[in-house]
């Protein structure tokens, strides 16, 4: 069952769901927008030859801050990673969905390839890995709506919410955009451990 405004303001209230900072405004009829942070994440195409999965790729990446006077230019193809002014945290029986605001989504603009699904148990600001499919380069400004949040309450609670230690959940806690740990599958398989 998707959340109501008034079932999110309901469950704000009682801190079962909380968007840190938020504005009241912000509340739709059943999601809340969110807004791009400063920090980018700009990939250095030229620093390897190709992505290797199994390896570290934070040194992939350069970290870039959007001022707040002027826009970031994203280009058309251009890949980079963005993240959410608001901390998320999410109770163990609700799970949300990230979307992509119509308005930019008209103009060329996704904010998630793929990472639009929040567990159960999350903490931390979400990471929006945001991709230009225009023909023309599309200005991002930081503190601009560039998405929103729906929530689902869900049968039961979780037994396992992410996070937990044995999930060995990556990006728990998170507070800026975050590069991929998918290489951490490999080293730990190479290690003999698992999740």
């Amino acid at each position: 069952m998707v959340l109501s405004d008034r079932s999110i303001k309901k469950a704000l209230a009682a801190r079962q769901i909380v968007i840190d900072p938020l504005n009241e405004r912000d509340i739709q009829p059943a999601s809340v927008d969110l807004h791009l942070d400063k920090p980018i994440l700009v990939f250095r195409n030229s620093s390897k030859p190709y992505i290797d999965v199994r390896e570290d790729l934070s040194d992939l990446t350069e970290r870039q801050e959007i001022p707040d006077d002027k826009p970031f230019i994203l280009h058309p193809g251009e890949f980079v990673l963005g993240g959410t002014m608001e901390h998320i945290e999410l109770p163990n029986d609700i799970v949300a969905r990230l979307e992509g605001k119509s308005s930019l989504g008209r103009i060329g603009l996704v904010i998630h390839s793929t990472a639009g699904y929040i567990d159960p148990g999350w903490k931390g600001n979400l990471t929006l890995e945001l991709t230009n499919v225009a023909r023309l380069p599309i200005t991002l400004y930081s503190g601009m709506r560039i998405g929103q949040i729906s929530f689902q309450r869900m049968s039961t609670g979780v037994d396992r919410p992410y996070g937990s230690s044995e999930l060995g959940s990556r990006y728990q806690g998170q507070s800026e955009p975050t590069t991929s740990r998918l290489h951490i599958d490999f080293d730990e398989r190479r290690t003999g451990q698992e999740d």
